[in-house]
């Protein structure tokens, strides 16, 4: 007898996911399979976690010798995996400190302590982070109230206070929200769940002026950007400027929940007085997995593929963009690509890509995400180019319909 998953969701799991009809149960590199034995191209990569590919042996063998080793101690106590992933990542970026824990908004938080408490120490008390509109910075309460989307906001008011939203890409609007109150400001290389938005090539290099001219803090989440999504093992360098504090998460662990959050001397305040602390964060099975990830895309120079792989499949995307008048628009870098049409009939596309055999992702009525693991091969994304193109005559006659 075969199981009914979509039941058993519907009857246990609470509502807060609005999910595709599909039960997903092996994957392997670029591929996963459905309970029914359908075969996909994954191209959202478990929201740009699966930077490698599912199911990475390198991943699984790290998993499998730690989960025979040892599991968890809490930090009262050294552990070797923790310690070789704070090397890896602090020996292959400009920070000098590393906190490992369990998740984005965890990191983002993290993140946001370091302000505060930098502000208290160097700005005479400020506490304020500057964020801009349609950023996203996760979903616990304080980085609800970060993230500049009102409609995410509203259910859970009153929010914590402390955060000022700007518009992005726009050096004046930081500079006219900057107050005595602003410890730091908290910004994505490219904007994911915003719908893709890239910034001017000099807007980073303004923001990070105009904070070491009033000793602000420029916070970069690259939660999403960071390891070799843009092209470049951390967003930041894709824009040349270096961040005080940077937040890591879905791809490090290459699978497995893990997150950071990095500073520069300068900025890492936090003392060893409980301040702050986590019982599962750099636990020794997520740090071993994330450690070997994290290797793997070093190694093998991950970030220049997902340059070479990104520009072959905006070049195919643009070429379908030439023959279809409803696509207004083809942005991104790296492997983190949004597809823009004139009408709001994301959804309708995204439902005739599933029945193609191509996942992919909505972040707005009019837009879906396009992030493949950073290891797919030209002829991955001709397949799914290829899937894409026969999908959205469906999906232009549904929206019509």
């Amino acid at each position: 007898m075969t199981t009914d998953w979509k039941a058993v969701e519907s009857k246990y799991y609470m509502f807060a996911v609005r999910r595709q009809p599909i039960v997903l149960v092996r994957g392997e590199g670029t591929r996963v399979w459905d309970d029914q034995g359908k075969e996909y191209l994954d191209f959202t990569a478990g929201w740009a976690v699966n930077n490698i590919g599912h199911a990475n042996p390198v991943v699984a063998d790290a998993i499998a010798e730690q989960a025979r080793t040892l599991l968890q101690t809490s930090n009262q106590f050294y552990t070797v995996p923790q310690l070789q992933l704070a090397e890896a990542l602090v020996e292959n970026s400009c920070m000098d400190k590393v906190f490992i824990c369990n998740s984005g908004a965890e990191a983002n938080e993290g993140a946001v302590k370091l302000a505060r408490k930098y502000g208290k120490l160097h700005r005479n008390g400020s506490y304020e982070v500057i964020t801009t509109w349609n950023s996203f910075h996760g979903r616990t309460l304080a980085m609800t109230a970060a993230t500049g989307k009102p409609h995410d906001e509203d259910p859970f008011q009153p929010l914590p206070a402390g955060f000022v939203t700007v518009d992005y890409d726009s050096i004046d609007a930081i500079k006219a929200a900057t107050t005595d109150r602003t410890a730091a400001v908290m910004l994505e290389p490219v904007q994911g769940e915003g719908g893709v938005n890239v910034p001017s090539n000099d807007y980073f290099a303004q923001v990070r002026e105009w904070c070491n001219e009033n000793g602000l803090l420029l916070i970069m989440d690259e939660v999403q950007t960071g390891l070799g999504r843009l092209g470049t093992l951390f967003g930041y360098q894709s824009f040349d400027v270096e961040p005080d504090v940077m937040t890591l998460a879905k791809a490090l662990g290459g699978g497995v929940p893990i997150g950071a959050f990095l500073a520069k001397d300068s900025a890492a305040v936090l003392e060893p007085k409980g301040e702050h602390g986590s019982t599962f964060g750099g636990n020794a099975l997520t740090c071993a997995a994330a450690n070997a990830s994290v290797r793997f895309i070093v190694d093998n120079d991950v970030p220049a593929r997902a340059l070479e792989m990104g520009e072959y499949l905006r070049a195919g995307l643009n070429e379908i963009q030439a023959e279809a008048e409803f696509i207004a628009d083809v942005r991104g870098m790296g492997l983190l690509i949004a597809l823009e049409f004139t009408s709001e009939m994301a959804p309708q596309v995204l439902n005739a890509c599933n029945e193609a055999g191509l996942l992919m992702n909505v972040t707005r009525p009019n837009a879906v995400r396009i992030m493949p693991p950073l290891t797919v091969s030209k002829a991955e994304i001709d397949e799914a180019l290829a899937l894409l193109k026969a999908a959205l005559p469906k999906a232009v006659a549904a929206a019509n319909a």
